[in-house]
C-alpha cells in the first residue's frame, strides 16, 4: 500500500534573531520555497503552509502552493497546525507531518521516513525523530534537547539537561560518554494523526512544558505515547541566525556542484 501523508509547514515572519526568515533569499529563492520543494520531493500528497503574515501568504501563493492564514495568538507550530486541521475536514486517521519553515536542507527521505512510523501505529498518535549523540559536549548543551526512551522505542522524557545522568561516569576526571548507555538528541520534527491533533487542542499547557520550554512535554504530561524513530545522523540544522544563513548557503552551493 502506498504511504499517504500530508506536510504542513508553519511559517512565522516574526523572529527575534532573524526577522522575516521564511522570505530570506537563499540560492535565488525564498527559504520557504526550498522547504516546500523538500516536502514535495518526499512524496506528500498535499503540502500546505500555515502563517499569520500576509507577506508570507503572498509569496507562497505565487509559488503555487496552498497557504492558509491562521490566528496570530498560537504559542507553537502544533497549535497552528491544529487550527488548519479543524478547517480542512481531514479524516481522523490521516497523517500530518509538521515541517518547520526554516529547514531548507531537510532530506526528503527523512520526511517520508517519519510519516511511515505512524502508518499502522496503534499505540501512539504522534511520532518524532532522534539521533545518537557522539559529541560529549552536546550532552551538556541546553540547546540540544535530549530524549530518553523505553525498550519499545517510546519517549520517557525530553529535557535540555543531560539525561540520563551518568552518576559515576560524569564524576570521573576527563569526562567521556559512558559506554553503559546511549544518549539521543531529539530532532524537532513531528508526525501526527488528525485524531491526535484534535485531542491536543483540548489540553492546557503543562508545568513541565513551561519549565523546559518544550511543547512535547505537554503530550507526555497528558499520558499520551510518543513513538521515537532513531535515524543514522542528525540532519543539517535549520536557520535561526545570520550565521546559520551563511552555513546553509555554503552547503547548498556544495550540493549543487555534486554530480547527479
Amino acid at each position: 500500500m502506498t504511504l499517504r501523508f500530508k506536510v504542513v509547514i508553519p511559517a512565522r515572519y516574526a523572529s527575534t534573531r532573524l526577522p522575516g526568515k521564511p522570505l530570506i533569499n537563499i540560492a535565488g529563492k525564498p527559504m520557504i520555497a526550498h522547504v516546500c520543494a523538500r516536502a514535495q520531493q518526499a512524496g506528500a500528497e498535499e503540502v500546505v503552509v500555515v502563517t499569520d503574515d500576509e507577506r508570507i501568504f503572498q509569496t507562497v501563493t505565487d509559488l503555487g502552493v496552498r497557504v492558509v492564514m491562521t490566528r496570530a495568538d498560537h504559542q507553537s507550530g502544533t497549535e497552528r497546525i491544529a487550527e488548519i486541521v479543524e478547517q480542512s475536514g481531514w479524516a481522523g486517521h490521516e497523517i500530518i507531518v509538521n515541517l518547520q519553515g526554516d529547514e531548507p536542507l531537510i532530506p526528503p527521505e527523512i520526511i517520508q521516513e517519519l510519516a511511515a512510523v505512524l502508518d499502522g501505529q496503534q499505540q501512539a498518535g504522534i511520532a518524532t525523530l532522534a539521533a545518537k549523540i557522539v559529541d560529549f559536549e552536546e550532552i551538556f548543551n541546553p540547546n540540544a534537547v535530549k530524549v530518553v526512551l523505553n525498550k519499545a522505542g517510546y519517549a520517557l522524557y525530553f529535557s535540555r539537561a543531560p539525561i540520563p545522568w551518568d552518576r559515576d561516569g560524569f564524576a570521573q576526571k576527563g569526562k567521556q560518554v559512558s559506554e553503559r548507555t546511549t544518549y539521543y538528541r531529539h530532532i524537532g520534527m513531528y508526525a501526527y494523526t488528525v485524531n491526535f491533533l484534535q485531542r491536543y487542542c483540548q489540553w492546557e499547557p503543562s508545568v513541565l512544558e513551561k519549565v523546559e520550554s518544550l511543547e512535547q512535554l505537554r503530550i507526555l504530561w497528558h499520558g499520551e505515547a510518543i513513538r521515537v524513530k532513531i535515524v543514522e545522523k542528525t540532519p543539517a540544522a535549520g536557520v535561526d541566525t545570520a550565521e546559520d544563513l551563511v552555513r546553509v548557503e555554503e552547503l547548498m552551493r556544495l550540493q549543487s556542484r555534486r554530480p547527479q
